[in-house]
């Protein structure tokens, strides 16, 4: 365990370049692995969730970085981050969720059938595990990471974390951006096309 009382204004700059870029890839990845089990679990399916190449969300690494910015305060106060997780995340899960419904007619997960759900956007079990993801990010992976980086030699630190950032948001930009611009396959179509059917692609 790596619970541990850690103060990010003590660090240097290439220990927070390269924290900062950790926090991108690994809640994005633990996000992806529950989502992934959940979906077994509860069908019986394997479900590739969120249409990159690599097993990575950009919904949850945005969450973590706002977790982080909101909760770092009170990193003493594991009640608080959990109350203010659910607050900040839950917010932004809903806003995702109504925008992509109300604007491009998409529902990326549908709640409506889970106890005390709002309108299908968010739940309590999906706040329950907001919250305690933000324990997870807030009093657990920024302490890891923060020992980490004063363990590590730089340039490996920085390079294991900037190479891994880089391949996400190259793997992102691929799939959100570049394939629209010059008309390229998918993610999900590349994985079909060399004949991976066990998993079923949800974007």
């Amino acid at each position: 365990m790596c619970v541990m009382k850690y103060d990010v204004k003590e660090l240097e700059l290439w220990q927070k370049i390269g924290i900062a870029c950790l926090l991108v890839v690994i809640p994005g990845i633990v996000g992806w692995l529950v989502e992934f089990m959940f979906y077994y679990i509860d069908n019986g399916v394997l479900h590739w969730k969120g249409g990159n190449f690599f097993p990575w969300i950009n919904l949850y690494a945005v969450g973590a970085f706002l977790i982080f910015k909101c909760t770092y305060k009170f990193r003493n106060k594991p009640v608080y981050v959990f109350l203010i997780s659910v607050l900040v995340a839950g917010t932004l899960e809903y806003l995702t969720g109504f925008v992509l419904f109300k604007f491009f007619g998409i529902r990326y997960w549908d709640y409506r059938d889970e106890f005390m759900n709002i309108n299908g956007y968010v739940c309590l079990t999906s706040l329950t595990f907001i919250g305690l993801g933000g324990i997870f990010v807030t009093n657990l992976l920024m302490p890891c990471l923060v020992k980490l980086s004063k363990i590590q030699p730089k340039k490996i630190f920085l390079m294991i974390s900037v190479v891994l950032c880089s391949l996400i948001l190259m793997d992102e930009a691929y799939n959100f951006f570049l394939i629209k611009l010059f008309n390229l396959p998918r993610a999900i179509d590349i994985y079909r096309s060399i004949n991976i059917h066990l998993i079923n692609f949800i974007i």
